[in-house]
């Protein structure tokens, strides 16, 4: 009766994954987007609010904590725009693509060639332990100091020579306005203000970033399988708490999928993700391992890529005490990332 039903099951699923066009679902969604579209809104929306942060401090009516959320919103959403525009998903016309991207990644902080070159390499080795640029994001520290540890991106950029035609260059403007408007906060005396309204809503944007574009997406960094190295976690209010990125997976199966159409490029393909038995949880709480581990990342987050060796082990090693190394050695083995 068992190996019946088995029969049927395994039937049942061949037969759907026959039945199943996933490329006549999905095609509607992988071209550009039209002229006006909400990522444009976007970028325009995150400068006009930096616009009001900057204005009402100046006026001195709003109240800090107001004033910091605003900020806070002006670059989160410039988050969304500089990725789609690196994957040339935040606009039809190519030069206005290029000008969101540029224009995105200097309210940020960031270069728009290096976050671009680097996050594609990302996608091309997703949770290779050196070849992908956010694993070491995402295993190499504590999640509360993730938002640090992108500063590595610019060394993977210049570590691979990851640059092309004029991209050095386009680097060199946009770190030299970055500089010039520091100089200018000292000179004139409006640090305070880039303290309070870029660096310290630029440092929760990269907690955030990291959190719900890198690590969570990603966890348990094991495979490489691009039905399953990526994950979904369907839901109405995170998709529009973080422009779509609980549907990470299907921005990595079809990077040209501009971010307002994950949700629905989900629903039309979600027959295809079951067939392939792509991850569709947060997968935080839902075994001992999952919560052990997420709250390992929490504090410690440092994984191992070696269940016998590896520089971690070397270092525990050389500590004198045995009950001690053993405890941490033990924490090593349960948290490990690497094959056996």
């Amino acid at each position: 009766m068992i190996s019946n039903l088995t029969n049927k099951n395994s039937t049942k699923i061949t037969n759907s994954s026959k039945t199943f066009n996933w490329h006549k679902e999905i095609k509607n969604y992988v071209d550009p987007p039209s002229f006006w579209n909400p990522t444009l809104g976007l970028f325009f929306g995150g400068y006009f609010l930096a616009f009001i942060s900057i204005w009402q401090w100046y006026r001195g009516v709003w109240p800090l904590p107001l004033l910091v959320a605003t900020a806070f919103l002006a670059l989160h959403i410039e988050g969304t725009v500089i990725h789609d525009a690196c994957h040339k998903a935040a606009h039809p016309i190519p030069w206005i693509n290029q000008a969101m991207g540029h224009g995105s990644a200097i309210l940020l902080g960031f270069s728009f060639p290096v976050f671009t070159r680097v996050h594609l390499q990302h996608h091309i080795h997703v949770n290779h332990p050196k070849n992908d640029p956010d694993h070491i994001v995402s295993t190499f520290g504590p999640i509360w100091l993730i938002a640090p540890r992108f500063f590595y991106h610019e060394v993977f950029f210049f570590q691979r020579k990851l640059w092309r035609k004029y991209e050095l260059l386009q680097w060199g403007i946009e770190r030299s306005i970055f500089i010039t408007i520091i100089l200018a906060g000292i000179k004139f005396d409006f640090m305070n203000l880039i303290y309070n309204l870029w660096f310290g809503p630029a440092l929760m944007v990269g907690v955030t970033l990291g959190i719900f574009f890198d690590y969570l997406p990603h966890r348990p960094f094991r495979s490489r399988n691009k039905w399953i190295n990526s994950r979904v976690y369907p839901s109405k209010f995170m998709n529009l708490l973080i422009m779509g990125q609980n549907y990470h997976l299907i921005h990595h199966l079809w990077p040209s999928i501009p971010w307002f159409e994950y949700k629905v490029a989900y629903e039309k393909t979600k027959p295809l993700l079951d067939i392939k038995g792509s991850p569709q949880r947060v997968g935080i709480f839902e075994s001992k391992e999952d919560i052990y581990n997420f709250i390992y990342d929490l504090l410690i987050g440092v994984r191992s890529h070696s269940k016998r060796r590896g520089k971690i082990r070397k270092i525990i090693n050389l500590y004198p005490g045995y009950k001690i190394k053993k405890f941490l050695l033990k924490i090593v083995n349960k948290t490990f990332i690497g094959s056996n």
